[in-house]
This record gives structure tokens, C-alpha cells and sequence, in this order.
């Protein structure tokens, strides 16, 4: 190999992007406290990353979104129907917490027509409503005790 070879394998190799440019570790922790950490992979969301890991979140609410917070002055009508249940609700804390989109009008009421007040707290989401972000390596995931579900 030439030395121009070299030095172009090298610096393509040094900006080609890896497995971990696009992946972070994620810890779900159940309601009797065990732990497993598995990794995700950014633009996912959090029920499908505990889906493709053998994690039981309940039924999905992946309906399209129901708007996009565009800045601090608009938000963009998507005239999807947002979630459609609240079986997914878990609890997210840690890094990148804040870098979660916002919560829409149509989540929180997912969350308070499947869950009462004193299992909600300011931490609660749906899961297929949380999309990861590289930020959100190290993230915890509590994963409350489930509501059945099985006439679904």
C-alpha cells in the first residue's frame, strides 16, 4: 500500500461514524428494583429500544404525533392522533432527561385516563413518546407495575 493509500484509509477511518456515534446504555429498573442495562440506539424511542431487548412496556401508543414544537413561539399542527393508551407510562431520569421533546396535551391525557395522580409524578411518560438522544447516554427507566392489558 502507498503512502497515499495509507493516509487516505487513515483519514477515512478517523470520520467514518461508528456503532457508538449512534448508540447509548439505558438502565430499566422494574417495580421489584432489579436492573438491566441494554443498549439503544438514538432516534429510536424507548419502547421500542425495551421491545428489541425482551422488556415488557405494555402496548405501544404509536399514534403519529399530534404536533412539532418548532420554537418557543410555534408549535406545527401534524394532525397525527397521538398516543392512544397509557399502558406504556414509565418514569425517565438522568442524563439527557431534559433533551426528551416536550409532553403534548394528548400524552397527558393518556397518562391521567389509564393512571391515577399518585401513580404520576413530574417524571412520567409513555415510552413510545420519548425519542432517544446521544444525550441520554446513562439514562434510567422505571418501569412501574403494569395495568393489564390483556383484552387487547
Amino acid at each position: 500500500m502507498s503512502s497515499n493509500e495509507a493516509s487516505a484509509v487513515a483519514s477515512t477511518s478517523s470520520t467514518a461514524p461508528s456503532v457508538y456515534d449512534v448508540s447509548v446504555k439505558l438502565t430499566f429498573v422494574d417495580d421489584e428494583g432489579s436492573t438491566r442495562v441494554v443498549p439503544g440506539i438514538v432516534g429510536k424511542n424507548i419502547w421500542e429500544t425495551a421491545q428489541m431487548h425482551g422488556i415488557d412496556l405494555g402496548p405501544s401508543s404509536c399514534g403519529h404525533p399530534v404536533e412539532a414544537v418548532r420554537s418557543d413561539t410555534w408549535t406545527e399542527p401534524l394532525y397525527g392522533e397521538g398516543p392512544t393508551t397509557g399502558f406504556d407510562h414509565v418514569l425517565i431520569v438522568g442524563n439527557g432527561v431534559e433533551t426528551a421533546g416536550p409532553m403534548t396535551w394528548k400524552e397527558k391525557v393518556m397518562l391521567r385516563e389509564y393512571w391515577g395522580d399518585a401513580e404520576l409524578s413530574p417524571e412520567s411518560r409513555l415510552a413510545s413518546q420519548v425519542i432517544l438522544t446521544k444525550e441520554m447516554d446513562g439514562l434510567s427507566i422505571f418501569v412501574p407495575d403494569r395495568l393489564v392489558d390483556d383484552y387487547l
